[in-house]
């Protein structure tokens, strides 16, 4: 980071998605600018929030992010043009990919007169390709008098041995209900208090848990307001406007190891210690409940939403998300839903209606 200019724009190219995430965190921690989002990872696993930091990384009217992280996503097809830097940190074992993640700074823009890589695996070692290089440039005759020594090579300078990946400790934090929740012990801090300042994951998870009985009173009703798509939206809007919003909803559900789970399972466990359930087993139970009260079409359909929670998320039960999901499930052939599942009124209750059968009590049983 003491290497170059950190207002410059910067791709970060990792070795895994976690690797991205590590890395973004660790610059996090480094950075000099107060800004929380200075760098931001952008990888498959972040679906729109990703999508919306690579657009305000593009705009080259605006500078945060700064620094993007990745593995493989942004190594084709990122129009930015004032990328000044371009980091190799992962093995590229192609020699077109090689060239399409160089090309990545070679865009033209004001006052750009060059960019820089950054070689951490001596990528560029493997490959060699004259005509794409061009023939080297003769230096410069050197003015007479005193001489300065050239800087050694930049890949001699920086650190030849692999990354070593440490893994991360798991610490118990006791809550004020007296229970303990197992979260991932982080060194960086990934976390901003409403008042700028930087917080601990300790500090966050205290943060919610005081602020949820803000939201909700107990179990029952938690679970009450997340089984129906318009007063979930609602909560969810609360929780964001109180800096509890998408991101930070993520981070939480990675620090407690509930990546695949629903979000409902995050609140409920940081509010009453409970342990979380994977959206693949809340599918598996619901649907035991789907089959009982609903006929075969609607059944099939629902299915197809539950396979997109599984895969995507609790966001994927929105109302806002039906009509999508109607366009996908049956090739934009409108018609055919309603011959198969009814009016759109009728559509829209089989969609809210069984979304109860996640969430119910007896889904938790045995926790």
């Amino acid at each position: 980071m003491g290497q170059f200019n950190q207002h410059e724009k910067t791709l970060v190219f990792c070795a895994t998605q976690d690797h991205a995430l590590a890395v973004r965190d660790l610059i996090n921690q480094m950075k000099t600018s107060t800004d929380p989002n200075y760098c931001q990872r952008v990888t498959a696993n972040d679906g729109e929030l990703g999508e919306q930091h690579l657009r305000d990384f593009q705009d080259n009217e605006k500078t945060i992010p700064t620094i993007l992280t990745t593995s493989q996503k942004l190594s084709t097809g990122v129009d930015a043009r004032n990328i000044r830097n371009i980091v190799l940190m992962r093995p590229i074992n192609s020699m077109i990919e090689f060239k399409q993640i160089i090309g990545r700074g070679t865009r033209l823009y004001d006052g750009k007169d060059y960019f820089t890589i950054y070689d951490f695996v001596k990528a560029h070692h493997h490959f060699s390709d004259p005509e794409w290089d061009g023939e080297p440039i003769e230096p410069e005759p050197k003015p007479e008098g005193k001489t300065i020594p050239p800087l050694p090579p930049l890949v001699d300078r920086v650190r030849e041995e692999p990354v070593e990946y440490v893994k991360r400790k798991r610490i118990k934090v006791k809550l004020a209900d007296g229970k303990a929740r197992t979260i991932q012990h982080m060194m960086v801090t990934t976390f901003w208090h409403p008042d700028g300042t930087p917080m601990s994951a300790q500090q966050f998870l205290e943060l919610l848990f005081g602020k949820l009985p803000e939201f909700f009173h107990d179990e029952a009703e938690l679970r009450a307001i997340w089984s129906v798509p318009e007063t979930r939206a609602r909560l969810l809007q609360g929780l964001a406007e109180k800096w509890f919003g998408a991101e930070q909803m993520a981070e939480m559900q990675r620090i407690i190891d509930a990546e695949n789970s629903d979000l409902f399972d995050v609140l409920a466990h940081v509010a009453y210690a409970m342990a979380p359930l994977t959206r693949e087993e809340r599918a598996a139970r619901a649907r035991v409940e789907i089959s009982a009260h609903f006929n075969g079409k609607q059944q099939a359909f629902l299915d197809f939403v539950l396979a997109q929670y599984v895969k995507v998320g609790v966001e994927e039960l929105a109302q806002d998300k039906l009509s999508p999901l109607l366009k996908l499930r049956y090739h934009n052939a409108i018609a055919d839903a309603v011959a198969d599942l009814g009016q759109p009124e009728e559509i829209g209750r089989v969609f809210a209606g069984f979304q109860k059968y996640l969430y119910q009590p007896s889904i938790q049983s045995g926790l």
